[in-house]
């Protein structure tokens, strides 16, 4: 490497990092990004965009198998679990090769290897080959090393019969049976793609409700769904002991009143959640504080250390793409001397494409009243819907929750078809302090599941059309 100074030094190329290290390049910094393994990170390789294939065969598998209630007739519908997995793991070797096209034509410097920091202003690396690469120095340094399946002890992972979501997304053979352990998105996300390709699925669930980060009332509409399609939810329920056998589990499973239960599957999803990739970067060498394994920041991704900066999911909560991408802009442009704003995490929508979909943003109903606001609250049941109906998905509701006194939308929350493409509407108007009297005027499309956003409005002021 001829030069090895640089404007901004970037740890990790995921979704976070490569968007960041684009921003700089066109804002004129001279930029390098340092990558271990693959660009695009997790999320583009075993993450968001390979499982995202995977649930779309499972709904098309889904369509067949109810292709009777459309006036079709299919026979001995099956499926190739090879050319499933081939067809997820192609489309994410196609991304990545996207993002490496991107990085050059950008201009960024791309280096493959493992980077420590060694004091302010300096990185070392690791060539893949175990040997000591060039140092780099920056003026300022953004980690954006992403997280990785958090383990809880006597429930760790073995590659074979408990799997983390990078062994199911490669499955080398369909479960019969199937126990995850928690139900947030990832969780929810593979029960929902190996249920819909016949599996026998048990999702258990330590807190009281199925996707514990979402409003209740949404949460429960989900988990009746999920039973309809076949799953067993359990809530208030936790996985005390793993007995393996040569090719199976039997799972201990405790509930809220310390009654046991054991439950024999071929593999299990331990899905807890996930821990930022803190360790072995060099964190010890700088000012940089960390807590419950995230590193510390501010509202523009500053740590302790001057010069030293944070992004993504090494950053903490919440653990999204997109909160990535978005933080890392803000990041880059504020260092830049642009007039930025600190992030508000309370307007990053959270997706989850189960079936049926849920997705939010803003306060729940329960958050809303805990900060103390005084509600109104409007509902529309996609039975109401048109589109919905026509689609053959009439299951659903969208919930918005305003503040009485001003008008301000707090928080939308969805359950059903297409809602993880809807949700962007509430975010915009979130965006743009739009009140309750802005989306009543608004004029939405018809036919088209967004009518239900705008009749969850109405609902809430007592002015609902089709309900």
């Amino acid at each position: 490497m001829a030069n090895t100074n640089f404007d901004i030094i970037i740890i990790g190329a995921g979704p976070g990092g490569y968007v960041t290290a684009i921003r700089a390049a066109q804002l004129g910094m001279k930029t390098a990004i340092i990558e271990k393994k693959d660009l695009g990170g997790i999320c583009l390789n075993w993450g968001c965009i390979p499982t995202k294939a995977l649930l779309r065969t499972a709904e098309i598998y889904d369509f067949i198998k109810h292709a009777g209630d459309y006036g079709l007739s299919v026979e001995k519908a099956s499926f190739d679990l090879k050319k499933v997995v081939e067809r997820s793991r192609g489309i994410s070797k196609q991304l990545n090769a996207g993002v490496g096209h991107l990085l050059k034509k950008n201009k960024v410097t791309v280096i493959d290897g493992t980077a420590r920091l060694n004091g302010p202003g300096k990185v070392d690396v690791t060539a893949p080959d175990g040997k000591a690469a060039p140092s780099l120095t920056g003026n300022h340094i953004i980690i954006a090393t992403g997280s990785r399946p958090r383990t809880l002890p006597g429930l760790e992972p073995d590659g074979k019969l408990v799997w983390t979501y990078f062994e199911a997304l490669v499955p080398d053979t369909m479960p019969k049976s199937l126990l995850v352990i928690g139900s947030g998105a990832i969780g929810i996300e593979f029960a929902s793609f190996f249920n819909s390709l016949g599996s026998d699925v048990t999702v258990v669930e330590v807190m009281d409700q199925v996707l514990p980060v979402e409003d209740a009332e949404i949460a429960k509409i989900a988990h009746n769904q999920f039973e309809k399609h076949g799953m067993k939810v359990m809530t208030g329920a936790k996985v005390t002991k793993l007995d393996k056998t040569a090719n199976s589990v039997t799972c201990t499973v405790e509930d809220s009143k310390g009654k046991t239960q054991q439950i024999t599957v071929d593999r299990v999803i331990s899905a807890v959640g996930v821990v930022g990739n803190i360790e072995d970067i060099g964190l010890e060498t700088t000012k940089v504080k960390t807590d419950r394994g995230c590193i510390v920041i501010d509202g523009h991704s500053r740590t302790a250390e001057p010069g030293v900066y944070a992004i993504g999911d090494v950053a903490g909560p919440p653990m999204l793409a997109h909160k990535a991408e978005h933080e890392g802009v803000i990041c880059i442009e504020n260092i830049a001397g642009l007039d930025t704003h600190p992030m508000k995490k309370e307007h990053i929508p959270g997706c989850t494409y189960c079936y049926p979909q849920v997705a939010s943003v803003g306060l729940t109903e329960a958050n809303a009243k805990k900060a103390g606001y005084e509600v109104k609250i409007g509902r529309f049941s996609f039975i109401g819907n048109g589109k919905a109906i026509a689609l053959g998905e009439p299951d659903g509701m969208i919930k918005t929750i305003f503040n009485k006194k001003t008008g301000e939308l707090l928080g939308a929350h969805m359950v059903g078809a297409e809602v993880t493409e809807l949700i962007q509407g509430y975010v915009i108007a979130m965006g743009l302090e739009t009140t309750e009297e802005d989306l009543m005027h608004t004029v939405f499309p018809h036919p088209t599941l967004s009518e239900m956003m705008h009749e969850s409005v109405l609902d809430a002021y007592d002015r609902v059309i089709h309900m």
